[in-house]
Order: C-alpha cells, then structure tokens, then sequence
C-alpha cells in the first residue's frame, strides 16, 4: 500500500483510521451516514482510541451497540469511506461472512422492538431527505421570485420541478418500505402508486370519494407494509410454476383494494389529525410547546428516538407545504452552539478543547451538532444540560410568534442551524419567517451561553480555572474532547462516566 503524498487527503486519513481501528481483520462492515464512517468490529479492545481522536480529520468518537462510528463531518465522510472500503478489498469476501454473523449476534443480543421499529422507519426515510432538500431549496427560491416580481416566465418551471417529487413521494416511501421489511421494492411503489394516482376521484369509500394524494406518505407506507405480506404470503403458498403471475398479480390486487376501501380513508384521517394537532399546539400552547420541544430535542437525538418525527415531518410537509415542528427542533442546535461558544470562553487554558470547539462549531452552525455534542458538552457533563435550556429558549421564543398567527416552517427536513433559511416558509412572508427564525437562534446561542457561562461548568472547574489563570495549576483541564476531564475537572463528570455517555448516546441514522 503506497502512502499518500499529501497527509489530509482522504486516501491518508483512510490509511491512517485503519491500523488505528485494529486493521482489516478487525472491520467487519464499512457504511457512512452524512457525518459518519461506521464501522462493525470483531473486537473493539484493539482500537486505539486516544490516537484515533488525535487525527486532524477526526471531530469525535461514538460507540453505538452495533458499530463504530468516527465523526469526520458532511462532505469528509464520502470522500473517505470510498477509500477505506478500497483498502479492505483483500480480504472482502471473508469480512463479509464475518461482519455478517457478528452483526446478527449483536442484533439478537441488543435489538428492542421499539429500537428496531425506529430504525427501519429511519431506514425508510431518510434516503429520501437529499431530493427533500434539493426540491425545497427550489420552491423557496421560486417564492422568492414571485415575491419580488422576477423571471415570471421561469417560475413555472421551478414550481414543476419543486413540486415533481413531493407529488410522486408516496411512491418513493412504498419503494423503500418494501425493500425494508424484505418484500419486492416495485411492487411496494405500485400498491402506493395508488394513492397519488388521479383515477382516485372516481371511488368512493366509507360514503365519501376518495382525493388522490389522500393518506400520504403515512397511507402509502401502510399499503407497502400490507404489500409485503401479502407478497411473502403468496411465495409460501403459490406453485413455483405459477409465482411469476399470481403472486405480483394477487399482490398489487388485494392490497390495492385494501389500499382504496381503507387505508387511504384512515391514513387521511390520521394525516389531518397530524396537520390540526400540530397548528393547536403551536397556536394555543406555543411558547411552552416550543420550550418542551426546542428543550429535549437533543436528547431525543442522543437516544435516537427522534426518528419517530420524520414521517410526521413528511406528513406536515406534504399536506402544509412545510413542517412548523423542524423550527422549533432546530433551535436545540443554536443552544448547543451557545454552550460551545461559554466552554470556549472559559477553558482558555484548555488547548485541546478548544481546538476541538474552533474545528466542530462551524458545523455545528450549519446544524450538523455531533462533532459539538460528543466532542464538548457530552463529556463535560453540565453544558449538556445548559445546551437544552438554550434550545427550551429558542422553541419558547418560536412557539410564541405561533401564538401570535406567525407560524415559521420548513418545506424539507435534514438540515438546521444557518442552512435551514433557504428552506423557510411561513404564515407571515418570507421577511417576516426569517426573522422570527433567526430571533429563536440569536435567543438559543445567547441563553446556552449565558446558562453554560454561569451554570454549566460547576464550582470545582471554576476553582481549577481561577488557579490556572494564576499560574499555579497547569494542564488540569486536558483531554476533554476525548471523552475524559482530568485532574481537578474531575468533579465535574467522571472521566469513565463522560465516556460512557459518549459512546453510547447516539442513535441517529
């Protein structure tokens, strides 16, 4: 294996991560999400953790049950897993068989249902969230045109490709439900093909005519789901002879009627129920919805149960243009950016730390908060919690315009922070939403900051900092982006108990 030439280059920082990780015979399955390398391996004892950290393309560490995750940030991440999937070609086919066995042990040992059930709906849908953004971008950006007046012959065509896959997602979500429960992903687009299909308006179920579009994304995931069992059904019971016509054919047709004469009745009464409680919560109980859920975000996120919002986003997005709770969640990233910025204030002795603080905050504005969460407040203890009050101020401020008949929206889901505002959307104009917004994030950084300034670090840091600043204790505050605070920080968090928290919080797909 040559060494690359230049030592920040993906190929090195590839070649780098894997004699760290315990070589090839260690990895058994390499994947990436959008911040993430994740990797299975065969015994973690081999990892070198503390030089692991140290690499200046690494932002943190998380140890999930099932892999092992190294944070190098949007962007990094795909440039470096390529490269480190090439320097386990030797050896793929044996990795595989391992990875393969030792994931379903694990599994067997740590699967809960409910975890199960949240990961395959993550599974389902997040695939989905990059043509949500792109889409999203594009319609507001052809508000912005009609707004102001401009390129009026262009705007129709924006509006057509904005609107293009939001019209077909049912599709998108049957397709990929059926390839998660194990079923055939055409026929699970086809059973909720039904439910956008204009041909629709001629049927009527339970007294009423049925709207094409009706039940959504919600309808189609049901009939994908049904689609799948019926399908595996038939393969159990069909004559291999005759599978090739009957079980496509007895597949599409019982769900479909399923689809039509039920599910698409009771997945738009659900999907409306969704869109009225979402607008009476924010419209009656704004700013203390906006506290409640702007406060235990990132703790949703820590346990992934945050998950279970995004067929609610969707839902909301498909029947309202855009999501009023994606705001509000997104002001959990402004507290923890205003708790950063506090630790950053305070541990100026701290070298590591705020090298670890100037290298994650810029995501962390741009709404990707792992490298700030696990690498700052988690470990420390305190400025996770003081993180969440600045988050709480931040939904409280939201929720209180949504009182006042100024709802603020996102018309796609994924991104927060500073690049959630090309995808804003609200009941008050588009000056008016993006105000309001960026009120909740100036209000989310200054109350993290101020709560982590004055509350976040504790008395027995305070002491250690006053006597750093007097020269007489040096290097107390060392380490604490790798998970352990040292020396007279320890009365803070425990150094074991930071890394425990830290390895094992995230959830997030």
């Amino acid at each position: 294996m040559r060494t690359p030439k230049d030592p920040t280059s993906p190929a090195a920082t590839a070649a780098a991560l894997l004699p760290l990780l315990g070589g090839p015979a260690n990895i058994t399955s390499v994947a990436h999400c959008m911040t993430r390398l994740r990797v299975g391996l065969r015994d973690r004892t081999l990892v070198q953790e503390e030089p692991l950290r140290a690499l200046p393309a690494v932002l943190g560490v998380v140890a999930d049950e099932d892999t092992y995750q190294i944070v190098l940030g949007p962007g990094t991440v795909a440039r470096v897993t390529p490269e480190f999937e090439a320097l386990l070609t030797t050896t793929a086919d044996e990795l595989a068989s391992l990875g393969a066995e030792l994931k379903e042990a694990r599994r067997q040992r740590n699967a809960t249902p409910g975890k199960l059930l949240l990961r395959r709906i993550a599974n389902i849908f997040v695939p989905l969230i990059p043509a949500l953004i792109g889409c999203g971008i594009i319609a507001g950006l052809n508000g912005l045109l009609i707004n102001l007046g401009w390129l009026g012959a262009l705007t129709p065509a924006l509006a057509a490709i904005a609107s293009g896959f939001m019209a077909l997602i049912a599709v998108f979500v049957g397709y990929n439900t059926a390839k998660e429960f194990g079923g055939t992903p055409i026929l699970g687009g086809a059973v909720a093909a039904i439910i956008v299909y204009a041909g629709v308006a001629k049927v009527t179920a339970f007294g009423m005519t049925l709207a094409p579009g009706q039940g959504g994304v919600l309808g189609a995931l049901a009939a994908a789901l049904l689609g799948t069992y019926v399908e595996k059904w038939c393969r159990r019971w069909v004559p291999e002879a005759l599978d090739v016509l009957v079980t496509p054919t007895l597949t599409v047709l019982v769900t479909g009627l399923v689809t039509l004469y039920a599910l698409m009745y009771a997945a738009g009464e659900l999907s409306t129920g969704i869109g009225t409680a979402a607008n009476w919560l924010l419209t009656t109980t704004g700013a203390f919805a906006g506290l409640i859920l702007g406060g235990l975000f990132l703790p949703l996120v820590m346990l992934g149960l945050h998950q279970a919002l995004i067929p609610i986003h969707t839902t909301l997005i498909e029947q309202q243009g855009y999501t009023v709770l994606l705001p509000i969640l997104a002001m959990a990233g402004a507290g923890q950016v205003g708790a950063a910025l506090a630790v950053y204030v305070r541990l100026r002795h701290d070298h590591s730390m705020r090298t670890t603080i100037k290298s994650a905050l810029p995501a962390g504005l741009l709404g990707v908060g792992e490298p700030l969460i696990y690498g700052v407040s988690l470990p420390l203890g305190r400025p996770f919690l003081t993180a969440c009050a600045g988050g709480a101020a931040g939904g409280a401020f939201i929720g209180f315009f949504a009182m006042l008949g100024n709802h603020v929206g996102s018309t796609a889901i994924g991104p927060s922070g500073w690049a959630l505002f090309p995808l804003l959307a609200g009941s008050g104009g588009l000056a008016m939403t993006a105000a309001i917004y960026a009120g909740g994030l100036l209000t989310g950084y200054v109350v993290g900051f101020g709560a982590t300034y004055v509350f976040g670090l504790g008395p027995t840091l305070k002491g250690a900092l006053s006597s750093a600043a007097t020269g007489t204790v040096s290097g107390t505050v060392s380490g604490s982006a790798t998970g352990s605070v040292t020396g007279a920080v320890s009365g803070v968090c425990d150094p074991s108990e930071g890394q425990e928290i830290a390895r094992g919080g995230n959830r997030t797909p």
